[in-house]
């Protein structure tokens, strides 16, 4: 198999979905499928499990998988290395927030740039729960994300900023928060939950401090659309005060004063540790953790 086969292995896994695979890799579905075949001749064993509905990966394809990131992560190596003498080109990924590409990205994206004007950054943006998972899943060279108490050992980070978490209420929809002396009502005052990750897991612990139920009334992904949804009346939501500084509707929602306060979130960029990093992944990550670079926000850098 070549390099060229490689790739097409790699889109197909990371998207479990031949029509999809198919266009990113400029192909026909049909030649995608004879590409996974010999593949599979080669290697002597099923790589994907498909039907008429869904792809999957086998274990001997998971193997494989980390197989064909290998190759293609030293065959950039390589290729970065015979052009040393040579201006820096080729590609990096990151993947962040929208409101970390608006907020944290611009100071640093400008000095990167200016210093290596040939290389390529693949923006990727969503939801900020998945910033880590994209990273340990070789998705990406490099992300934004919250960091947890303990960062898994593989990964190696650089804290940038810390940011408050706060309770939101909306602006608008006074009637949304309910009250029984004073205090909020929690099972009458609906609560807007991040669906997964580390605002999620900080919010339960708040509430089981408590030894108080949440009235849950939408689980969702993102923080952006918990803010739209606060604003619209739907309930109350917790936010990193960062993206809420940034949002257009901030003025829609209020922050809550409550005791005692969320754990903050410490943001760090992060990368994978490895022996060995393309001269494009090493120079980015010295350029943003230098004591000089401007990420483009306010908040204290720790």
């Amino acid at each position: 198999m070549d390099i060229q086969e490689l790739r097409f292995f790699t889109h197909l896994a990371e998207n479990l979905h031949f029509g999809r695979a198919s266009r990113i890799c400029n192909i026909t579905p049909s030649a995608l499928t004879r590409t996974i075949q010999r593949i599979e001749e080669e290697v002597g064993e099923p790589l994907f499990i498909r039907d008429n509905r869904s792809v999957a990966l086998t274990p001997a394809g998971d193997i494989f998988r980390d197989y064909a990131r290998d190759v293609l992560k030293r065959q950039e190596l390589l290729r970065s290395q015979l052009a040393r003498d040579r201006e820096l080109g080729g590609s990096l990924s990151l993947y962040c927030s929208v409101t970390a590409a608006y907020s944290i990205l611009p100071g640093l994206f400008y000095k990167f740039r200016r210093a290596y004007p040939g290389v390529q950054i693949k923006l990727q943006t969503g939801d900020a729960a998945l910033a880590l998972a994209s990273l340990q899943n070789r998705e990406v060279d490099l992300t934004i994300a919250a960091l947890p108490r303990k960062v898994p050992q593989r990964v190696e980070y650089h804290k940038i900023l810390q940011t408050p978490l706060v309770f939101i209420a909306p602006a608008g929809y006074p009637d949304t928060l309910s009250y029984h002396q004073n205090d909020i009502n929690w099972q009458k005052t609906p609560v807007i939950m991040p669906d997964r990750g580390l605002s999620r897991e900080r919010i339960e612990r708040w509430f089981a401090a408590k030894k108080i139920t949440a009235n849950v009334y939408a689980q969702v992904a993102g923080n952006e659309a918990i803010i739209a949804m606060v604003s619209l009346g739907c309930g109350v939501g917790v936010v990193p005060q960062l993206v809420l500084e940034k949002s257009p509707i901030q003025e829609q929602v209020n922050v809550l004063k409550l005791s005692p306060e969320l754990t903050p979130f410490s943001i760090g960029i992060c990368t994978m540790r490895k022996k060995q990093r393309t001269p494009q992944l090493q120079a980015f990550w010295d350029i943003a953790t230098a004591d000089d670079v401007g990420f483009g926000f306010s908040q204290k850098i720790i």
